[in-house]
């Protein structure tokens, strides 16, 4: 869906030359309406409260930090330590940011909840808060996404959630975006958006690293108690970048921490990808001579997105982060590997990240530590990988 046309940008909402809100006037008045609720209600004590309460009673937060100790003996370099989100009710870290923003819709006045999803964690997340609020809730996915995700469709929907397959395009997130957008559209007056990634116009960027950054605010604490230190990096997969922005969010500010963003070769924006406005915001993306987002194919569905978040951007662009790619070969070998040393079936997104600390461990000093947010659990996965390793 084309979300640039008569249009205006407004000044709120930049990370440096990357974000703003490109988007159709009649959104502008409710884009708006979210960002005041935003702003009144994320410092309000009663409203951190509650979702606090929801972390702990029905997430399950704080998850653990996992010293990979089998890992690192066998890379025979820095210290591992897993971040894991994995544990987290639902599997995944995107629960995190369904809670601050299912209470935000409440707060709102919102029976209706739509969301897209690429790999399936948000849309179950978004399902399961949906049935727990009493709330309608309808997904958008990729046809592609939908076939090889198909324990978590059946979980949405077990869940009482409308999945509608995107047909499409090339049936993956990027397409489940443009529905979702255009049903947001088209019924903005009754619904909310619970958006997943770091993406999208102003304010969802800044909404997502407000409810993920508890990620990095517990490592952090975790971490001195651990080791009475901070990390010599932090690693992060990147598809939309929700996970790896908060995994990053409490070491912005700690210069000698290293910020480490992770994609698949097939889809790596932050290295290939040019300025562009794609999905209501400006960032880098993938995008072919005449502008139009590229097709993107990796294996792991939650990474298969053309664009960034903007944030990401604008901390390639200032370089406080780095940015690399690793090929669909590391990322299979990684999830074996994780899983026959440590006991732990990483999501193929965590892969990502977990393969680049294969490569990079082995050559750093055994006193430099690594946290690694492992931002999801492979049950979603197995059936997909066990097809990949037989082909």
């Amino acid at each position: 869906m084309n979300m640039t046309q008569g249009n205006h940008v407004t000044e709120e909402g930049y990370f440096g030359d990357f974000g703003g809100s490109y988007v159709p006037d009649q959104l502008e008045g409710v884009l708006a309406r979210l960002h005041q609720f935003f702003q009144t209600f994320k410092d309000d004590p009663e409203f951190l409260e509650e979702y606090e309460e929801y972390l702990q009673e029905y997430v399950g937060r704080e998850n653990p930090l996992t010293y990979a100790e089998r890992l690192t003996t066998k890379l025979n370099g820095a210290k591992i330590y897993l971040k894991r989100e994995d544990l987290n009710h639902t599997g995944a870290h995107k629960i995190n940011n369904v809670i601050g923003q299912i209470l935000l819709a409440q707060k709102m006045g919102a029976h209706r909840i739509i969301a897209e999803t690429g790999a399936g964690q948000h849309g179950v997340a978004t399902a399961t808060a949906c049935a727990m609020m009493n709330m309608d809730c309808v997904i958008y996915m990729g046809k592609e996404d939908v076939r090889r995700q198909e324990l978590n469709v059946f979980r949405m929907e077990l869940l009482g959630a409308e999945v509608i397959s995107v047909e499409q395009g090339g049936g993956r997130l990027k397409d489940a975006v443009d529905e979702a957008l255009k049903d947001f559209v088209e019924n903005y007056e009754s619904t909310f958006y619970l958006l997943g990634s770091a993406v999208g116009p102003h304010p969802y960027p800044s909404i997502v690293h407000h409810f993920q950054a508890v990620i990095s605010k517990e490592s952090k604490q975790q971490i001195l108690l651990k080791e009475g230190r901070l990390p010599s990096a932090v690693i992060a997969c990147v598809g939309g970048g929700s996970n790896a922005i908060g995994a990053f969010s409490h070491y912005i500010n700690e210069s000698d921490v290293r910020l480490i963003g992770v994609e698949p070769v097939e889809a790596a924006t932050m290295t290939h990808g040019t300025p562009a406005v794609l999905h209501g915001f400006k960032s880098l993306c993938l995008q072919d001579e005449e502008g139009n987002p590229l097709p993107t194919e990796s294996i792991a569905a939650g990474l298969d997105y053309p664009g960034v978040g903007p944030e990401h951007s604008s901390l390639q662009h200032t370089k406080r982060a780095e940015y690399m790619a690793v090929t669909k070969k590391e990322v299979l070998h990684a999830f074996q590997e994780v899983a026959r040393t440590e006991g732990i079936i990483p999501a193929l997104e965590s892969a990502h990240a977990i393969a680049q600390v294969i490569k990079m461990a082995p050559s750093m000093d055994k006193d430099d530590i690594l946290i690694v947010n492992l931002s999801g659990r492979g049950d979603k996965d197995v059936a997909e990988v066990k097809k990949l390793l037989e082909e």
